[in-house]
């Protein structure tokens, strides 16, 4: 499925849009804010399938339930740095112990035959772990540390980046989010 596609994703796939790299493993939690979060990974071959959609795997690596467990792991140490930074509180220090240690993993970018891009080469789900962990210390540690939101959805509470100028961005994605929102208002406005 085309990410482009908007209209037809379904609430299995995966969400890759209008996020960094580090966010897009949380996303993999859908409606965490609500009474039913959407688990997008509830088997090792959806890791699996995760790792591939997300651009960095060429294919599907061997996922048992153990591999699944750790990337669920990452994923909740992820999401509670993210909405700590995001409310000016410091991170559990266990959380930061695990995004350090999955980004330890050794990574290697090779150009492809047409020098056109970077495939990266490793070993499996470890590997491409270690990339969003990176993306992560990358993310936490720069110059857009303060521009880390939550969504204002209260639903969905995804973390995303306001690259915005004025960095006055409210929703994860304005496709979906910010798209629900302005249906509610208008419809709101419309009953008034």
């Amino acid at each position: 499925m085309m990410e482009n596609d908007v209209t037809h994703r379904s609430k299995e796939d995966f969400r890759f849009r209008d996020t960094r790299l580090c966010f897009t493993l949380p996303a993999t939690l859908g409606d965490r804010g609500s009474t039913q979060p959407f688990e997008r990974m509830r088997s090792p071959e959806d890791l699996g399938r995760w790792c591939v959609e997300s651009g960095l795997l060429d294919r599907a690596p061997a996922v048992d339930e153990q591999k699944l467990a750790k990337a669920i792991s990452l994923r909740e140490s992820l999401q509670r740095i993210g909405e700590s930074i995001a409310t000016r509180r410091s991170p559990d220090l266990s959380d930061i112990a695990q995004v350090n240690v999955a980004a330890s993993v050794e990574v290697i970018p090779q150009l492809s035959e047409d020098a056109a891009s970077v495939r990266w080469v490793a070993g499996g789900v470890e590997a491409a772990l270690s990339r969003v962990a990176r993306d992560a210390v990358d993310l936490f540690s720069g110059s857009f540390r303060d521009r880390i939101r939550i969504c204002a959805n209260p639903k969905c509470q995804g973390l995303f980046v306001d690259e915005s100028r004025p960095g006055l961005r409210r929703w994860c994605s304005m496709t979906t989010c910010g798209d629900q929102a302005k249906k509610a208002r208008f419809r709101k406005k419309a009953h008034s």
